[in-house]
């Protein structure tokens, strides 16, 4: 990365308020640093805890201004930030990742064409922008999945669609915004590499990790992932050329489906640290947030290494049903660690925060995460 070191004490700007960006701030403040967040809320997980609550919508120029003038250098937590934001504060400070990068992100169908041009393979899709393109649509790609282009997230804005029929009311729903339809495939595993970079040749995976999703949204992550050393360096390999011929700098998860005789496909990228790496702040030497306040400031890379197996379980908004839960049955459990997000509200689907059990074996690991599940009923 290109730039001098940036020394503890001063400050790092933070486009967006939510737990990505708390668990940043948290990782900055513990090496020194001051944290401006810009999150329009009133209260979110990230200003709660940071230096400096900005509240403001992303594109407001008087926030920018200030932290143009304040930050030594600003990052994001979230791949929706508005490009134009990063571009007008790239003239003044550092900002990791660069907007380039984050814009390609934003937009499925862009971002499939990109991994396809890495020469890795992607899910066969068609772009939709008007009806017609359903009608054109290749019969292979049915049944299959109508997911908005832009702004969709944790199976939001996304339908199962068997026949053309349902493709055409399904988008009629989403209001016809531009959308892509992908074959529905039928999968293995699901598999993410959380990657940090610095620049070429600088950079370094954490340990690829095994995903199950419930309802579109995450639930589990389980680290070692229980595939083949083959499959799992095959995919870091993708997600380390995925990060190379974007440039990028920062931290990066690339999300892959696992088909039938371990054949890889990527899901989509997400130009951020990412949900199935919060095993990392346990389980890991270096966190993934730690990484990316390290690659912000222009510090060396911290080492990935796992002290051993671990799984993730994420807390959804569902458990708070009948209030708060009782968390001693999760730390009942002298290996299992507790992050709540701070978030006022608990709604069904929110990720209100996750436990991470450590244990010598995966299969361990698994017993007392389900236990945990058990008694916390869910």
């Amino acid at each position: 990365m290109s730039g001098e070191t940036i020394a503890p004490g001063a400050w790092l700007g933070l486009l967006g308020g939510g737990q990505l960006g708390r668990m940043f701030t948290m990782a900055a403040q513990s090496m020194g640093y001051r944290v401006a967040v810009v999150d329009p809320g009133d209260h979110s997980p990230a200003g709660s805890v940071a230096d400096r609550h900005i509240r403001a919508d992303y594109l407001d120029q008087a926030a920018l201004d200030r932290l143009a003038a304040d930050c030594a250098a600003v990052t994001t937590e979230f791949e929706n930030v508005p490009a134009r934001a990063l571009e007008f504060l790239a003239a003044h400070c550092r900002v990791s990742p660069h907007a380039a990068a984050v814009e390609i992100a934003q937009d499925r169908v862009g971002e499939k064409r990109f991994v396809e041009s890495c020469g890795i393979a992607v899910a066969p899709f068609a772009a939709v922008t008007r009806a017609a393109d359903i009608d054109r649509a290749e019969p292979a790609l049915f049944p299959g999945i109508l997911k908005v282009a832009r702004l969709g997230y944790d199976g939001k804005g996304q339908a199962g669609v068997d026949d053309r029929a349902a493709a055409r009311a399904a988008f009629a729903a989403f209001g016809e915004v531009p959308c892509v339809l992908e074959k529905r495939l039928d999968l293995a595993r699901e598999l993410s590499v959380v990657i940090a970079r610095r620049a070429r040749d600088d950079s370094t995976c954490f340990p690829v990790t095994e995903n199950r999703h419930a309802r579109g949204i995450l639930d589990t992550s389980i680290v070692p992932a229980r595939v083949a050393p083959g499959l799992a360096a095959a995919a870091a390999r993708a997600a380390e050329t995925i990060a190379e011929r974007l440039d990028y700098v920062g931290v990066l998860c690339v999300e892959f489906f696992v088909l039938a005789g371990d054949a890889l496909v990527v899901n989509e990228i997400a130009p951020r640290p990412h949900n199935s790496g919060h095993y990392t702040i346990d389980a890991c030497v270096t966190s993934q947030f730690e990484q990316q306040a390290r690659v912000l400031a222009g510090l060396p890379l911290g080492s990935t290494r796992l002290h051993g197996p671990a799984v993730m379980v994420n807390l959804l908004g569902d458990l708070w049903r009948d209030g708060e839960p009782d968390w001693t049955h999760v730390l009942r459990h002298p290996t299992a660690k507790l992050h709540l997000y701070g978030k006022s509200e608990a709604r069904p689907g929110r990720k209100m925060g996750h436990f991470t059990v450590l244990a010598e074996d995966v299969g361990t690991a698994l017993e007392t995460a389900a236990a945990i599940r058990r008694a916390l009923r869910f």
